[in-house]
């Protein structure tokens, strides 16, 4: 069995994040491959598929979006995970309730697990309008993501897949 984890990624932080699912999936014996989701082309070589986005004013970014709209018959077909990357400070903002309208994508894939992450922001890596929306809702500077948390919902993942 090889899965695919693949991800949107505007600055990177997101991508890290499957860099990280994929290191604890292979680490626990599962063959994984890590892609941007702009270079996932085909599915059929994988039985199973972790995929996630960064989440911009609600929404997963448009080449995520895209991509379940393109194979959201063959993610349903393949055990799916979903994670979006996002709320930052602390406490996270926004709240998880009110940090990614993800419904139709979990329904679209019929995916077994969404799990929001919280995100990064490094204010260097930002264009001038994103330095306005950040500094415009106060929003704070600094890598809040939580790699035991990450490394454990892939140990899960890991777990489904061995068992079937």
């Amino acid at each position: 069995m090889t899965v695919l984890v693949a991800a949107a990624s505007k600055h990177g932080a997101t991508q890290e994040i499957a860099e990280a699912i994929g290191r604890a999936l292979t680490e626990r014996g599962v063959a994984t491959e890590v892609k941007r989701i702009d270079d996932v082309a085909d599915l059929a070589p994988y039985e199973a598929v972790v995929l996630g986005s960064a989440v911009y004013t609600g929404q997963w970014l448009e080449p995520a979006r895209w991509f379940v709209d393109e194979h959201h018959d063959e993610l349903a077909a393949r055990p799916t995970w979903l994670f979006t990357s996002g709320p930052i400070g602390d406490p996270p903002k926004p709240a998880e309730d009110e940090a990614v309208r993800i419904g139709p994508i979990v329904e679209a894939t019929r995916a077994r697990e969404h799990r929001l992450f919280a995100g990064k922001l490094d204010r260097s890596k930002l264009g001038f309008g994103e330095r306005a929306m950040v500094r415009a809702f106060r929003a704070q500077e600094g890598d809040f993501r939580d790699w035991d948390e990450i490394a454990a919902w892939a140990a899960g993942i890991a777990q489904a897949l061995q068992q079937g």
